[in-house]
C-alpha cells in the first residue's frame, strides 16, 4: 500500500484536531520534527528491534520529540505518537506532514514553497525567500528548504507543479544551449 494512502487518514484527523484547537503551528512543528526523525534510519533501526521494550521506545520518540521541539508534547501530541508506534507507522510521518501542510494551505491563504539551494541557507536568508515570495503571492508563505550542491549556486523554488529556477547550473545549460545553436 502506498505511504501517501496510509498518511491520508492521519493527516485528515490532525487537520481536524488542530483546527478545533487553533493549534495548526503546534501540529505543523510536530509534524515536521516527525517527517526528519522518520528519515533517521538510527532511530528506525531502534524502532523495529523486537528486543526494545515498546514503552522504551515511546519514551526515546517522546523525548526526541521534546527536544526538537524545545517544550513538552501535548496530551494529544502525546496520544498520537503512541498511536503512530503502536500501529507500526512511525515511516509515513514525512507523509502526514506533506498532506497535512496542503491541507492547511488549502483552507487557508498560506503557502508552502521547496527551496533546493546550492549551501545551507542562514535563518536570515531563508527569512528573506519568505518575504519575497509571501510579498509576490499575497499569502502567508512556508518553505521548506533541501540543499543540492550540484547546483553550484542559487536557489529553486517550487510549488506544486511550478518552478522557478535561479540556479548557475540553469544558467549554465541555458547558455550552453545557446552556445551549440550557433
Amino acid at each position: 500500500m502506498e505511504l501517501n494512502t496510509i498518511a491520508k487518514p492521519y493527516a485528515i484527523a490532525i487537520s481536524q484536531i488542530a483546527d478545533a484547537n487553533k493549534a495548526h503551528k503546534e501540529w505543523r512543528a510536530l509534524l515536521e520534527v516527525g517527517a526528519e526523525l522518520a528519515n533517521d534510519s538510527t532511530l528506525a533501526g531502534f524502532l523495529a528491534a523486537p528486543s526494545a521494550d515498546k514503552s522504551k521506545k515511546t519514551q526515546v520518540l517522546a523525548d526526541l520529540f521534546q527536544t526538537a521541539l524545545g517544550r513538552d508534547l501535548s496530551k494529544q501530541e502525546r496520544a498520537f505518537v503512541q498511536l503512530l508506534l503502536d500501529n507500526g507507522r512511525v515511516n509515513v510521518l514525512p507523509g502526514i506532514f506533506q498532506l497535512f501542510c496542503e491541507a492547511m494551505d488549502e483552507n487557508t491563504d498560506a503557502k508552502t514553497f521547496s527551496v533546493t539551494s546550492a549551501k545551507k541557507l542562514t535563518a536570515q536568508e531563508k527569512q528573506q525567500i519568505s518575504d519575497d515570495l509571501s510579498g509576490k503571492h499575497n499569502a502567508t508563505v512556508s518553505i521548506d528548504v533541501e540543499v543540492d550542491e550540484t547546483l553550484v549556486g542559487g536557489v529553486v523554488i517550487k510549488e506544486g507543479d511550478k518552478v522557478i529556477d535561479l540556479s548557475i547550473k540553469a544558467r549554465l545549460e541555458s547558455l550552453g544551449s545557446r552556445l551549440s545553436t550557433n
